[in-house]
C-alpha cells in the first residue's frame, strides 16, 4: 500500500470487531508515527495505549459517568466559539449524514444521546490511545500532534486496522487524566478507538464529503 491508497482509505469507523489487536502491533505503530514532522524537533506528544482489562475498566467507570449525568469542565474548545459557515455547515451535514445511516431522525434527540454515548466506549474498539501535551505548549506545538496522529492513522491502514481519533474525550478531562496518572503538567489533548471495522456497521457506510479545491486552494505562478 502506498501513502495516496493509505490517505484515500483512512476515515473514523463507528463501530469495531471485538477482536484483539497485537500488542507488538499497535506499539510498532505509535512508535514508528513518532517520525513525524516536529517544529524544533520538539515532539510535544505523549501517548497512553489502553486495551486490555484497563480498558474495560475505563468503559465501566465511562458509563457510570453517563449514566449519572456527570459532567466536568472540557479541557478547551473543541469547536470555536465563532463557529460560522462554510465550516458549521460541513460539520453539521456530517452529522446529518451519520444519523441518516444508522436511521435516528433529527427530533429524535434520546436516541442521538444514547448514539452519541458510544464514543465513549470507543464504540466497541478492543484498544485505544489517549494523547496528552505539556500545558505550556501553544498552537504550534498542538499542529505537531495532529501531524503525529495522522502517521498513526495512516500506518493503521496500512495494518489493516480502522481508526477513529475522538476529540470527545476533552469533555472529561479530570476522570481521563486521573485514570492515566497523567503528571499535572500535562492535558489531555485527545483519544483515538483503534481496532478492526465492523463492516456490518451502518454508521460505517459513512463517507464524508470534502470541499471542492476551489474553496480553500489558490494558486499563484
Amino acid at each position: 500500500m502506498n501513502v495516496s491508497d493509505a490517505i484515500a482509505a483512512r476515515r473514523s469507523v463507528r463501530g469495531f470487531l471485538d477482536t484483539a489487536v497485537d500488542q507488538a502491533m499497535l506499539r510498532e505503530i505509535v512508535v514508528t508515527a513518532a517520525r513525524a514532522a516536529s517544529g524544533g524537533n520538539i515532539q510535544p506528544w505523549h501517548i497512553d495505549l489502553v486495551s486490555g482489562d484497563s480498558l474495560v475498566e475505563l468503559k465501566a467507570i465511562m458509563a457510570a459517568k453517563l449514566a449519572a449525568g456527570e459532567t466536568e469542565t472540557p479541557g478547551y474548545d473543541i469547536y470555536p466559539r465563532e463557529f460560522t459557515a462554510p465550516y458549521r455547515d460541513r460539520t453539521f451535514a456530517v452529522g446529518e449524514g451519520m444519523y441518516g445511516h444508522i436511521g435516528i431522525p433529527r427530533a429524535d434527540k434520546a436516541a442521538r444521546r444514547q448514539w452519541f454515548a458510544r464514543n465513549f466506549q470507543f464504540f466497541g474498539a478492543p484498544a485505544a490511545l489517549f494523547c496528552t501535551v505539556d500545558r505550556r505548549m501553544g498552537p504550534p506545538q498542538w499542529s505537531d500532534l495532529g501531524m503525529y496522529l495522522q502517521n498513526v492513522m495512516l500506518l493503521a491502514v496500512e495494518a489493516g486496522l480502522a481508526t477513529c481519533p475522538q476529540e470527545c474525550w476533552a469533555v472529561y478531562p479530570a476522570t481521563i487524566e486521573g485514570f492515566l496518572g497523567t503528571p499535572p503538567e500535562r492535558m489531555l489533548f485527545c483519544g483515538m478507538a483503534i481496532g478492526y471495522e465492523d463492516t456490518a456497521e451502518p454508521a460505517n457506510r459513512l463517507r464524508t464529503e470534502r470541499a471542492p479545491e476551489g474553496e480553500w486552494l489558490s494558486v499563484r505562478t
